[in-house]
């Protein structure tokens, strides 16, 4: 359909900046390797995000299983997670060899409750992978005094908070490392990328070994390591995104306030929080909808949306644990609060592209389902 409404939508430079800058690429030939572009790109990230390092890599779940990988956790030991995440979160715990251990979630901003995670500690627990949701931040100081009391490490999956500040700070610099996935669907994007941010420059040497097959110089591997270098024009991409990306961030805030002008104080909707101390980047627009108030259920107001060609995305659903490949192997109901958001979670189109006639459409289109 012509006036079909995406969930989201990349956002690009014009197409002659783009242009422009990959041209030293094609002069030098130099298309991968911690090039010129890639080297620029770090630099301009540790200056924007507010952290101590970077690294660049292929994609945000690399940026996750490497840094597993980098921290040296016992194999077998067991990561305290959320399920109210993308797949990536769950599976580079699994795939480093090491055990996913389930807590719930808080009902209003979605991240880790971290009234929860004591009680799942045992003497196998070595981390805790807590997720920020939805641009939302999770309780940084209690996760780190909770690690620091049991000697854990924190292992940040920061796919939704590319720009946010925590009192002033850059979330990329809270935990052991913060991962990070430029992948084209989020606020900034290297059309595929990601990164992860630490401080610890030893954990910083062995990432560069894991991302780069080991290699230490020319004749030097002093390391088993794959291959999750991020290229030339990945890194040509998100020098022109970032030039723009304050901007970008801007146009979001403008349709998050045209959403919240409609749906906010509705009976049986939940919006996303305002946080105390955030500098916000508008990632999403998730609603809870509480049928039994509302008078409709998530899945009919997504089709509702549908039959106009509008679309909307069941995010986080279904949670990682009831996934078919650990069939019988988690229990959900031991994180209810989870369950109970994943069935009425329904995320919004939110993009810096989305007119604010086209938000006034989409939500005449939900309040339209209310029974």
């Amino acid at each position: 359909m012509n006036n079909s409404i995406l969930v989201t939508r990349s956002s690009m430079p014009e197409y002659q900046e783009y242009i422009d800058e990959i041209k030293e690429i094609w002069d030098s030939h130099w298309l991968t390797n911690m090039g010129v572009k890639h080297k620029e790109l770090q630099a301009e990230l540790v200056s924007y995000l507010k952290v101590p390092s970077i690294d660049l890599l292929t994609n945000g779940h690399m940026a996750l299983e490497l840094s597993l990988q980098a921290l040296h956790l016992p194999k077998g030991s067991e990561v305290i997670t959320t399920p109210f995440t993308f797949a990536s979160t769950t599976h580079a715990i699994v795939r480093n060899g090491l055990e996913p251990v389930f807590c719930d979630i808080n009902p209003v901003d979605f991240t880790m409750d971290v009234t929860k995670i004591e009680a799942l500690i045992t003497d196998k627990t070595s981390a805790i992978m807590p997720v920020h949701v939805y641009g939302n931040i999770c309780d940084v100081e209690e996760i780190q005094r909770i690690a620091d009391k049991y000697g854990l490490k924190v292992i940040y999956d920061a796919a939704h908070t590319f720009g946010v500040e925590y009192k002033k700070k850059g979330i990329g610099s809270f935990g052991d490392v913060s991962c990070f996935s430029f992948h084209a669907t989020k606020v900034f994007n290297t059309i595929e990328g990601g990164a992860a941010c630490f401080a610890d420059q030893d954990f910083g040497l062995d990432l560069y070994r894991l991302k780069n097959f080991g290699i230490r110089g020319p004749e030097t591997v002093d390391g088993v390591g794959a291959n999750a270098k991020m290229n030339e024009f990945c890194a040509a991409m998100g020098l022109c995104n970032l030039r723009h990306v304050d901007e970008e961030i801007a146009k979001r805030k403008a349709v998050v306030e045209r959403y919240m002008e409609h749906l906010d104080g509705v009976d049986g909707l939940q919006m996303n929080p305002i946080q105390k101390d955030v500098k916000p980047n508008y990632a999403y627009f998730p609603v809870i909808f509480e049928e039994n108030v509302f008078g409709a259920t998530r899945n009919e107001v997504m089709e509702a949306l549908a039959e106009q060609g509008i679309g909307s995305r069941k995010y986080f659903y279904p949670l990682t644990n009831t996934f078919d490949c650990f069939h019988g192997k988690y229990d959900p109901s031991q994180t209810p609060v989870a369950l109970h958001l994943s069935k009425r979670v329904l995320t919004l189109p939110l993009y810096a592209d989305l007119s604010l006639e086209d938000v006034n459409r989409i939500c005449k289109i939900i309040l339209n389902c209310k029974r």
